[in-house]
């Protein structure tokens, strides 16, 4: 970039959109690590990701993996890729146990989100009902929640499951919080902060809001579709919507 370069940043939603986006939900399916968190804040994804990597070394199939997941250094990017090639293995089994525990051991040093825990108690006050609906194990979620005294919030708590082709961007877990809660689909939204999950939401047919902490992540929403009418940077925006 020069220094005559002008940088322009990508739209995002306005007051009025979030205040039309809201207006009609009654429930709401939280992503966990993004929109609620940063899960692995005190014990690295890619730290992790390396000893999934070492894992399956130890286990004597470092074919499992390819070299674009081993610098993606993403460990759901790197088990989605064993379950496509490698479906139903006793390893994918003990590699999705062995991510569980990596998660609750990252569960005391998550982060989190500004503005998330008053924005989940407000509209939570406000009869809105949540249900958080993660690629996560459903342990992990339960104990962060639980951690930040929001566990009256999230009565229900969809995760990961040992069929992993159900991870989003497949809908299951939006699905089955829709139909835990009795919820009519266009009552409902779902906050993300992933491609992944914006695919979910419109595969369940409900709203959705991306959080975009950054502006690399507002970039990836709107290239995967997702509208600037619903993308924020910043869980305040909402706040702000919700109060006024």
């Amino acid at each position: 970039m020069t220094p005559d370069t002008t940088w322009i940043e990508p739209e995002i939603a306005s007051a009025e959109d979030l205040r039309k986006l809201i207006a009609p939900v009654r429930y709401v399916l939280w992503d966990l690590d993004g929109p609620m968190c940063r899960l692995f804040a005190g014990h690295p994804a890619p730290k992790v990701a390396h000893g999934l990597v070492t894992t399956v070394e130890r286990a004597g199939q470092p074919e499992l993996l390819t070299m674009k997941e081993r610098l993606l250094k993403d460990p759901h990017a790197m088990l989605t890729g064993i379950n496509r090639r490698h479906p139903n293995s006793d390893l994918l089994t003990e590699l999705e146990e062995w991510l569980t525990r990596q998660e609750l051991v990252a569960v005391p040093g998550a982060f989190p989100t500004p503005h998330a825990d008053p924005l989940i108690r407000k509209w939570s006050a406000l009869g809105v009902q949540f249900a958080v609906t993660t690629n996560n194990s459903a342990r992990a979620a339960a104990a962060y929640v639980d951690t930040r005294r929001l566990a009256d919030c999230f009565p229900y708590i969809i995760g990961r499951t040992r069929d992993l082709h159900l991870m989003k961007p497949h809908p299951h877990s939006l699905l089955q919080a829709l139909d835990v809660m009795d919820a009519n689909p266009s009552e409902a939204l779902m906050v993300g902060d992933a491609p992944t999950d914006y695919a979910a939401a419109r595969a369940a047919d409900v709203r959705f809001l991306g959080y975009a902490g950054n502006r690399p992540k507002v970039v990836a929403l709107r290239k995967a579709g997702a509208e600037p009418s619903c993308i924020v940077r910043s869980l305040k925006d909402v706040w702000d919507a919700l109060t006024s």
